[in-house]
């Protein structure tokens, strides 16, 4: 009787594990469709009406594979994007004139598109080019003497070289710009100097601009804690967090950044989350605030949100601002950050500019913040981004840009030893890269998307990019 009531409570127990374990499966894939349908829905929302780009260039390459089973209506009329599946809800992209493409999330359509005015997108005409600026003569005429523009010339069509069918880079625009001159400038087809790419993490790296405009203006510090009305509980332990820790990415908040794990918190807070900014302030600390360094796009958000707090007023004089305090000083025509459905900017991932818009701004900091003899970003702002966080390893990551090492890390213990030291530079997902060398007064942008992460190797492009360069 005994070994028969034990069997029987074995069998209930494994009957028990199977039901369990196929909830959760269930679970799983019903999210991982979600999060499949709102990718495919925000991507090609903005690739069409953000970057003018064609679907069925989309199709064939940014989202081919299982991305081609989701069915997705594109309606040119209303500009917005909806895949729809049976069983899952839909998940819709729209887009705002002069604000880019929102992901819904679940928002409403009607609150999100009534939130915003359509931003005035008639830009002012550029200045005339005049010291400390990007000249944007044409590339490969009157190159300097130093240059040798053969060795460049081949180093530039080897960025465009497949090699792998099955893994291809798809280079899709590069261009260097040496003292302040384009020396090289190529795109791939269907891709033009006017095309606005996406720079996914790249634009981290524009939110630290936006924080330096406004310690400049004596609206924050870097130093400033309790930085947050939802952190300031007496015994919360967030309220010491400063902005100092949030650009060095040492906050200490537990976030999941990876990629793959399609529940990771970084898919979820993108692309299920309505409010991107609310999503990872509701995380708890896992480190002390500045001991630990941990790569979070979600840190970038929360700094969107206190840049909302800090600009104030209404949601259009917010959305304005990156362009009104920078884009339009130093003539980046074509950039926008898109927001979520909350109308907050996802300062983590979201941001469109054409190759020559990035090298602007990879030019500004080149050049210590400085355009048109205008001081952009206060004085040392551009030496302590640059100083690698003290949790970073291998001092390869200052304020929200990415570094060499600096003179914290030296010889092959650098992340990248064929580089200078003091190279600093913008990275992305799928390859993107701004790229600032100040002791080589050089700017190398490379855009494109690569799925696979080793196919593309920055450190011999920019390395041959340096030897065609004799100055």
């Amino acid at each position: 009787m005994l070994i028969i009531f034990l069997l029987k409570k074995m069998a209930f127990i494994l009957i028990l594990a199977a039901i369990i374990f196929l909830g959760y499966a269930l679970y799983y894939g019903w999210q991982v469709v979600i999060i499949g349908a709102a990718f495919k829905a925000k991507v090609l929302c903005s690739a069409i009406f953000v970057s003018k780009r064609p679907p069925k260039d989309l199709l064939r390459e940014d989202l081919k594979g299982i991305w081609r089973f989701i069915p997705t209506k594109i309606d040119f009329e209303k500009k917005s994007v909806t895949t729809f599946l049976p069983g899952i809800p839909h998940q819709r992209a729209v887009f705002h004139d002069g604000c880019g493409c929102t992901l819904l999330a679940g928002a409403s359509e009607e609150k999100v598109r009534g939130q915003v005015a359509p931003i005035n997108i008639d830009r002012p005409k550029l200045h005339p080019p005049v010291e400390n600026t990007v000249t944007f003569s044409s590339p490969g005429k009157g190159l300097p003497p130093d240059v040798d523009g053969g060795q460049l010339a081949e180093t530039i069509d080897k960025a465009f070289l497949e090699k792998d069918p099955n893994h291809p880079i798809r280079t899709r625009a590069v261009i260097i710009v040496y003292d302040g001159q384009i020396i090289a400038e190529r795109y791939a087809a269907g891709i033009s100097a006017q095309t606005a790419l996406p720079g996914w993490s790249m634009t981290k790296s524009v939110i630290n601009a936006l924080i330096g405009i406004l310690a400049k203006e004596g609206k924050l510090s870097i130093d400033q804690a309790a930085l947050l009305p939802e952190w300031s509980g007496a015994d919360d332990p967030r309220k010491n967090i400063t902005m100092d820790h949030l650009l060095h990415m040492s906050s200490g908040l537990k976030f999941d950044e990876r990629t793959g794990p399609v529940l990771s918190d970084l898919n979820r807070m993108l692309l299920r989350s309505p409010d991107a900014a609310a999503y990872t302030i509701a995380k708890p600390l896992k480190h002390a605030p500045g001991s630990h360094w941990y790569y979070a796009s979600g840190t970038t958000n929360i700094i969107c949100r206190i840049i909302r707090n800090t600009v104030g007023g209404r949601t259009i004089d917010y959305l304005n601002f990156p362009r009104n305090a920078l884009f339009n000083k130093i003539g980046m025509d074509s950039a926008i950050i898109e927001a979520d459905a909350s109308g907050t900017l996802v300062g983590s991932s979201f941001m469109f500019a054409t190759v020559r818009d990035w090298a602007r701004f990879g030019q500004l900091y080149l050049q210590d913040g400085i355009w048109n003899n205008e001081r952009i970003l206060p004085e040392g702002w551009v030496a302590y981004t640059t100083t690698p966080a003290s949790a970073a390893p291998r001092g390869r990551y200052g304020a929200h840009f990415w570094t060499n090492g600096g003179n914290v890390v030296t010889g092959n213990a650098r992340p990248f030893p064929r580089l200078p030291a003091d190279t600093f530079y913008a990275w992305g997902f799928e390859g993107q890269y701004t790229i600032i060398i100040p002791s080589r007064r050089l700017v190398v942008v490379r855009l494109g998307q690569t799925k696979k992460i080793k196919a593309w190797d920055m450190q011999a492009f920019v390395s041959d990019v340096l030897s065609a360069i004799k100055g």
